[in-house]
């Protein structure tokens, strides 16, 4: 990792729900303008570990600075203020409403006519195709309503909302999914387009061939615990789904299925807990 700043620091984050430990002592750091590729099995404590930056949810432990800067996050609104945006899985878009309303809700434009307030529709719109255009987002129509354009398009304006409240971090939790494959590059554009800006991304997702796209680095967790960071450049999908399942992963095809009862070799048996890879800076950056 280059040296200076950094644009996020997380350190000791711990989050318990009842007997799980959902987050163990994870360490973060993010640069500005570098995407982070946040990965892991399903509850490895990546969706927990963004929402703790963005505010979503409160950690029993641990310090947040921005930018060198303590911070601590009781709501979402209270990041947003510290330029922290997160978007999520299911957008949090208003499907009845139209791209223009959904970029700007909740800090409509307004106009006063005889003192009274209306929303200004003509400046909203004029804005919100100034915004699309100047992160290269493209829609038929800005007036339609968010129900009818494509998942690709919805997923853009959900960034482009998220983009244009300013921030200096912005996550993205499986930002393609379920699109079609040029509708997943559109994305990931897009996300090169908000790192060139110097804003600083997490990416998490499934679909490891993007993060080798898009992303600078890589974090991996596992059972609440970060334990390895790879620089792009320096792994490949192998390793990455290695570290992620635990162990050294090996395909099989349904016609190489094991045999009935027939019992699984050490090599490919699950380590326990304290079998986990700990030679990487991840799990513990100073």
């Amino acid at each position: 990792m280059d040296g200076g700043v950094p644009r996020v620091r997380m350190r000791g984050i711990s989050k318990r729900y009842g007997t799980i430990q959902t987050l163990d002592d994870v360490s973060l750091d993010l640069m500005p303008g570098e995407v982070l590729g946040l990965v892991g099995d399903n509850g490895a404590g990546k969706s927990t570990l963004s929402k703790v930056l963005s505010g979503a949810v409160v950690p029993d432990a641990g310090t947040i600075e921005i930018d060198g800067r303590a911070v601590a996050f009781a709501s979402p609104a209270e990041a947003r203020a510290q330029h922290v945006e997160m978007v999520y899985q299911d957008l949090s878009l208003c499907d009845t409403v139209d791209v223009a309303g959904n970029l700007f809700l909740g800090r409509e434009p307004r106009r006063r006519v005889l003192g009274i307030p209306f929303l200004d529709k003509p400046r909203m719109r004029a804005d919100a195709a100034a915004m699309l255009t100047s992160l290269g987002i493209s829609v038929p129509d800005i007036t339609v309503q968010v129900e009818n354009l494509s998942g690709g398009q919805r997923q853009s304006i959900a960034i482009g909302r998220a983009a244009s409240f300013d921030p200096k971090v912005l996550i993205m939790d499986e930002p393609t999914a379920a699109l079609a494959v040029a509708e997943v590059e559109a994305v990931l554009e897009l996300i090169r387009t908000v790192s060139a800006r110097g804003v600083s991304v997490i990416l998490i997702t499934h679909r490891l061939q993007d993060l080798f796209l898009v992303c600078d680095r890589l974090q991996v967790m596992y059972e609440g615990r970060a334990i390895a960071q790879r620089s792009i450049v320096d792994t490949d999908i192998e390793e990455v789904v290695d570290l992620i399942v635990g162990r050294k992963f090996t395909a099989r095809s349904a016609g190489h299925a094991r045999p009935a009862g027939h019992a699984r070799s050490a090599e490919t048996a699950r380590p326990a807990r304290s079998d986990r890879p700990s030679d990487s800076p991840g799990a513990s950056p100073p």
